[in-house]
């Protein structure tokens, strides 16, 4: 019998190791395959529908239709913009960047068929950017970039049938918006634009329905109200085999167009409006003056409806279509062409001279000052160490309030403001200054957007004391430069001008924080630092006429389904109420019944059928340094029971009653179909000889006075019927 060997330690151990190695990969692979039978049951199980569906997406395309865009139609249901189909070619901005010149050659044979030139659709090839001109591309690179409107379909065809030679272009019809008033109401209407990259990234409606075509509103009420306007796209999910090819629909869901907006806006006294503005605006500039510009406002009274907003100079707004050039859009922005993009009764800030001095009124009285009592006016008094004059220096001796605002005396109100601000405590305020001039023009909807459903509203400015230091702040290094310099490009043409420029850039660099008697009295005339919209102007005078209410003004009126299966009514909203009693009101609305029959506006209503519809308003002459007078006229109608504020400026075109006025007169002669001034002044109507007894008629842009209280009807095939028809 053989004794069992012994086996060394030494040989045990690496043999161990081995069985150790096996054991550990053995329990490895058993976790992998738990581990791979457990993922294998979460994809199929858990998993399965999530998976089903994009394999079926793999075999489907989903393809964006965009909605047709909304009309936007006047009160009366006659359209302010609506859509027309075109031909439009277009460029693939990825598929021209792929090919190997660029898309070059493939633009130069679009050059040859449209008969455009090449370097043109080059430039409407490009991205626009800070270094880039106009005419670029302004939207999604991800878009059709527009390179040629309104094509001719003979020469769109030749592009489809050989598409070939033109990789990357397209050639469809499309829907662009068309402007049958032309220029009428451009501001107030806004613009088209293609999406941006930015837009995508903001409003998730818009990535939802992207189409690739998509644009949005800019401006006016095509911005406002773009949610609405624009509809919800429809989407066709497209069967595709794996060579992309279309074979068959899988679902449809159609497009729903945009709702029609109806305004409150009257196409008839719209162009009534403009066509005095520019009228205005030729009287005095063959008087001498530069007259720059003109606004014109027409509210409801009773609602805060804008009936007619104008600004001039304005433009074409299917100048956007199609993409713009640089020359164009540069003469959009400046100021030698009057910067017709910028509407002025929205945007423009002015002062508002004599027509504010119904806030001071209402300050003064409320402060204390009796409406029964009289008030000297004298040619000027001292306000501090200076002599503040009427205008021209007329002197009225003692008068009461009532006439203060028929004759527009500006001394009555110099002191009241001075007597207020050393109440205030003059140089040295109290610790809590109260100003009631300052509360009084708050009160009224001065300083602040009256809330208009329009984008871009400029807010005026209300001065103070806390508004001064800051301003100071701002402009102090600016000031104690001139103070040193002083203005020598003024005094070459002006020498006393640029002395006295140089006064006032010294008082500003040590002492401009300082609200000073003359500010308090300048502000009560509505001069120096106080500015206003000749919409919030026209907000404040229709507020005087209703009683006390202050409206947010609104254009849209409704929004109508396209086939008028359904409208959604736009409410007036009501801002707040005049911090005025009712007396006080009832004393302001029959001093401004006098002014044009006996005061300021006079001349301008000579003739006019005060019996018929009785005007109410205010003269304003508007001084700025280095400008000429600024004329304003402020009113509403009939003033016994008023329905309608008018309010004009023109900027740089003479005083309010001579130039102002007059224009004012010509938009109410079209609202209730009057005779224009110069038939009744001459006795005659066109093409006829004589004498009228009586002011002569026409046709009335309102008919009895009243914009229309229904709506239009939308039938189900999209055309519009007039309310009442």
């Amino acid at each position: 019998m053989i004794p069992p060997r012994n086996i060394p330690d030494a040989a045990r151990g690496p043999r161990q190791g081995r069985i150790g190695l096996v054991v550990a990969a053995q329990a490895l692979v058993l976790c992998l395959l738990a581990v791979l039978t457990g993922r294998l049951w979460y994809l199929q199980v858990p998993m399965a529908e999530h998976y089903q569906a994009l394999a079926a997406a793999n075999r489907t395309q989903n393809l964006v239709i965009p909605a047709t865009r909304g009309q936007i139609l006047d009160a009366a249901g006659r359209p302010l913009v609506h859509n027309r189909t075109e031909l439009v070619v277009s460029a693939d901005f990825h598929a021209l960047a792929a090919q190997p010149d660029g898309g070059d050659a493939v633009l130069a044979r679009l050059s040859e068929v449209l008969g455009v030139p090449v370097e043109r659709l080059r430039q409407r090839t490009r991205l626009c950017g800070p270094e880039v001109s106009r005419p670029c591309w302004p939207g999604s690179p991800y878009q059709p970039i527009t390179l040629a409107e309104d094509v001719d379909p003979r020469l769109a065809l030749q592009i489809r049938e050989r598409q070939e030679d033109f990789p990357g272009i397209s050639a469809q019809q499309h829907a662009v918006r068309d402007y049958p008033q032309g220029q009428s109401a451009a501001q107030l209407l806004g613009y088209l634009q293609p999406v941006t990259e930015e837009e995508l990234r903001a409003r998730e409606e818009l990535r939802a329905q992207f189409s690739g075509v998509d644009q949005v509103g800019r401006d006016g009420v095509e911005r406002t109200y773009d949610a609405w306007l624009r509809g919800v796209a429809g989407v066709r999910t497209l069967a595709v085999d794996n060579k992309g090819n279309v074979t068959g629909v899988v679902s449809d869901t159609p497009q729903r167009p945009g709702a029609h907006l109806v305004t409150s806006i009257d196409a008839g006294v719209q162009k009534i409006v403009e066509k005095a503005l520019a009228g205005g605006i030729e009287r005095a500039r063959s008087a001498g003056y530069p007259a720059d510009s003109a606004a014109g406002v027409v509210l409801d009274v009773r609602t805060g409806r804008v009936i007619a907003m104008a600004s001039v100079p304005t433009y074409d707004p299917a100048v956007w279509d199609g993409g713009i050039d640089q020359a164009t859009y540069d003469r959009l922005l400046s100021e030698d062409a009057g910067q017709p993009l910028i509407s002025r009764a929205l945007q423009g800030q002015f002062p508002p001279a004599s027509t504010f001095k119904v806030s001071s009124l209402a300050a003064a009285v409320e402060n204390g000052s009796p409406l029964d009592g009289t008030y000297d006016c004298p040619g000027s008094i001292n306000v501090g160490d200076r002599a503040f004059r009427n205008y021209e220096g007329g002197a009225h001796g003692s008068i009461s309030l009532h006439k203060a605002i028929v004759v527009s005396c500006n001394t009555v109100f110099y002191r009241f403001g001075y007597e207020m601000w050393l109440a205030d405590g003059g140089i040295d305020p109290v610790q809590h200054p109260r100003d009631p001039m300052v509360d009084m023009a708050r009160g009224f909807g001065f300083g602040r957007p009256t809330g208009i459903d329009l984008p871009n509203e400029s807010p005026g400015r209300v001065p103070d004391r806390t508004w001064k230091r800051e301003y100071w702040e701002a402009t102090k290094e600016d000031s104690c430069r001139r103070a040193r310099t002083g203005y020598p490009e003024v005094a070459e043409e002006n020498p006393q001008h640029a002395d006295y420029l140089k006064r006032v850039a010294t008082e500003n660099c040590t002492e401009g924080y300082v609200w000073r008697a003359g500010d308090a009295a300048n502000f009560s005339i509505g001069q120096g630092d106080v500015l206003v919209t000749p919409l919030q102007l026209a907000n404040a005078y229709a507020a005087i006429a209703n009683g006390g209410t202050l409206y947010e003004p609104r254009v849209g009126k409704a929004l109508i389904e396209a086939d008028g299966s359904g409208a959604r009514e736009i409410p007036p909203v009501v801002a707040g109420r005049l911090p005025v009693s009712d007396a006080t009101l009832e004393y302001l609305r029959d001093a401004l019944e006098d002014v044009p029959k006996e005061g300021t506006a006079s001349g301008a209503f000579n003739g006019f059928p005060q019996d018929e519809v009785s005007i109410a308003g205010k003269t304003g002459t508007g001084t700025v340094t280095g400008k000429r007078e600024s004329g304003w006229f402020a009113s509403y109608a009939p003033a016994d029971d008023p329905r309608f504020a008018v309010v004009v400026l023109i900027s740089q075109g003479g005083t309010g009653g001579t130039v102002a006025a007059p224009v004012v007169r010509e938009i109410y002669d079209g609202i209730y179909g009057f005779a224009p001034q110069e038939q009744e002044q001459t006795g005659a109507g066109p093409g006829e000889e004589g004498e009228q007894e009586g002011p002569g008629k026409r046709e009335p842009a309102l008919p009895g006075g009243e914009p229309p209280s229904e709506l239009p009807t939308v039938r189900p095939d999209g055309t519009v019927r007039a309310p009442g028809k």
